[in-house]
């Protein structure tokens, strides 16, 4: 297979990274910015956005390690000699980097509604045990060091506790302080990416616009029953909602990637994730300080239209800072710099 075909042949898995980073913007723009205003005008559009960004969850993280685990398969399969610096130290090292990032810029928005560090045993405790913001990047470093570390287990079984693992944090038996429960949570479609990896290529290759109808006709009820019923907490829903939106993910995908622009514009974004997922944090704390306190009296259309101009806008500046970042800001020093966060 030349490079272009195997390029064209995971297009859809780059728009699909490409829709995630989009989500994960909206959404800590929702939650951290936008419900954060105390509006006056607003009308129902607050509202309707938390709305849409709670939904949006069952979809964003588990289809975004998803991918990743499939991208990791090659690796996987590699020695560890050949793997642990690219795999582990990598993400390790991007990880407390920008960690000592965001806790220097953090530091003077307090008022910023995120998790951020204040002094070091905070730090310390952030970057092991209770992950900020930035815990996709630990999250890449452990999955994969415990996936390999698992290799000579059946693979059902690590399946099967990952995804009990899964059941019982979205239950609330387990204390998951700040994206511990995230961390935890989301294990299993990892998992489900790296040893699915065939079925998951064969699903998005034989899609068609009727079953990935019928798919998120069946995710869209499913979502609504347990928002509706307030049933996150019952054993199971989370996670078999997500199962759902990730079948629903990897169907929708490719035929979004097949639309002219639409697609390779999604693809080129997924591509560039990692300066939007370390960037945008502190561009948003730094937004929101200045303009929070005069937008109460904003007219409704402002309501309305705030996440989707604040992403585009966070979206556009980071893409434009990692232009002039030093490489070792985006790399570990002595690799190639890459400039999506791919697995």
């Amino acid at each position: 297979m030349t490079a272009m075909e195997t390029r064209r042949r995971f297009l859809w898995a780059d728009a699909a990274k490409g829709v995630c980073i989009l989500l994960v913007v909206v959404w800590h723009t929702v939650g951290k910015s936008h419900l954060r205003i105390e509006w006056t005008t607003a009308g129902p559009f607050p509202a309707l956005w938390g709305v849409v960004g709670d939904a949006l969850m069952t979809l964003r993280m588990p289809l975004f390690f998803t991918i990743s685990g499939m991208f990791a398969l090659s690796a996987y399969r590699r020695p560890w000699k050949e793997v642990v610096r690219s795999r582990v130290a990598r993400f390790l090292y991007l990880y407390l980097v920008w960690m000592l990032v965001h806790t220097a810029i953090l530091w003077f928005t307090p008022d910023f509604d995120t998790l951020s560090a204040r002094s070091v045993g905070e730090f310390a405790e952030q970057f092991f045990v209770t992950p900020p913001n930035l815990w996709y990047l630990y999250a890449l470093a452990v999955y994969f060091a415990a996936a390999k570390l698992l290799r000579r287990v059946p693979v059902p079984v690590v399946l099967g506790a990952a995804a009990l693992l899964a059941v019982v944090t979205a239950a609330g038996v387990l204390d998951t302080p700040g994206n511990r429960g995230s961390l935890l949570q989301n294990f299993v479609f990892f998992l489900l990416g790296l040893h699915l990896r065939p079925w998951a290529e064969r699903l998005a290759a034989t899609t068609t616009w009727r079953r990935t109808t019928i798919v998120a006709l069946v995710y869209g009820a499913a979502l609504a029953a347990m928002l509706l019923l307030s049933a996150q907490r019952i054993p199971t829903v989370w996670t078999l909602v997500s199962l759902l939106a990730t079948v629903f993910g990897l169907s929708a995908a490719p035929l979004v990637a097949r639309l002219p622009l639409i697609g390779d514009g999604l693809a080129w974004l997924g591509r560039r994730t990692l300066p939007i997922y370390v960037i945008h944090m502190p561009l948003l704390a730094l937004l929101h300080t200045t303009v929070s306190g005069h937008l109460a009296a904003a007219p409704p259309v402002v309501a309305a239209l705030y996440p989707a101009a604040v992403t585009a806008a966070l979206v556009t500046a980071c893409l434009l800072i990692d232009r002039v970042l030093p490489p070792w800001l985006t790399d570990l020093p002595g690799r190639r710099r890459e400039a999506a966060l791919t697995p």
